[in-house]
Order: C-alpha cells, then sequence, then structure tokens
C-alpha cells in the first residue's frame, strides 16, 4: 500500500512540475518600445550571439537576429517565459545571469503593445 501511496505521489508530483507558469504582463502606460530603438540592441548583445541564437547558430531553431524573425518569435509564450525565467521554461540568457527587471520589463512592454519596430 505503501508503495502506490508513493507511486502515485510521484505521478501527482510530476504532473504539477511539468506546468508551465503564466508569463508576468506590465502596465507599460506610455512605454512604447521599438526594435530598433531598444530591443535590437538587447537582444545582440544577449541573445543573437554566436552559438546562440543569432543566423547562423539558431540555437534550437530560434533565430533573434532580425527584426521580422524576433517579432515573430515573441508572439510565442517561450519567448517571454525564458527571459522572465518563468518555471516550464529554459531561462535565457542560457548560462549567464538573469537579465535585470528594467530590460525584462521593456522587452514585455515592446510584446505586449505588438512588437512594433
Amino acid at each position: 500500500m505503501k508503495k502506490l501511496f508513493f507511486a502515485a505521489f510521484l505521478f501527482s508530483l510530476s504532473l504539477t512540475s511539468c506546468q508551465k507558469q503564466d508569463v508576468q504582463t506590465f502596465a507599460c502606460e506610455g512605454a512604447t518600445p521599438t526594435y530598433t530603438a531598444d530591443i535590437k540592441a538587447i537582444l545582440n548583445t544577449n541573445c543573437a550571439t554566436s552559438g546562440c541564437h543569432n543566423a547562423s547558430s539558431r540555437a534550437n531553431g530560434i533565430d533573434l537576429s532580425t527584426y521580422e524573425k524576433a517579432k515573430s518569435e515573441s508572439s510565442r509564450n517561450r519567448f517571454l517565459g525564458a527571459i522572465q525565467h518563468k518555471s516550464g521554461y529554459n531561462p535565457m540568457p542560457q548560462g549567464r545571469a538573469k537579465l535585470d527587471d528594467a530590460t525584462i520589463q521593456l522587452i514585455s512592454c515592446w510584446v505586449q503593445n505588438g512588437s512594433l519596430e
């Protein structure tokens, strides 16, 4: 009986650990970041680098080296989930410190406002 209970407990634990946490939204009143003015430099420095998400490396099939590709990827929850280090997503930038809160909020507002160029 104990083995059955323990197995059921482990199974239920595995189900809850596989759930993805919702991405955080921000109040972006007055903030309308654009790719060209705000986001491009962040992505080029932290994401679209050699061995990661540039045009030649495309880690996990993700290329963030151009506006069109970054905009396309930004429409997926995994983009913000990874940057915000939400459970169920691979934290990015990989192997480095989490981006600071102001940068995460800027990227999140860019996405929430439609990923403007």
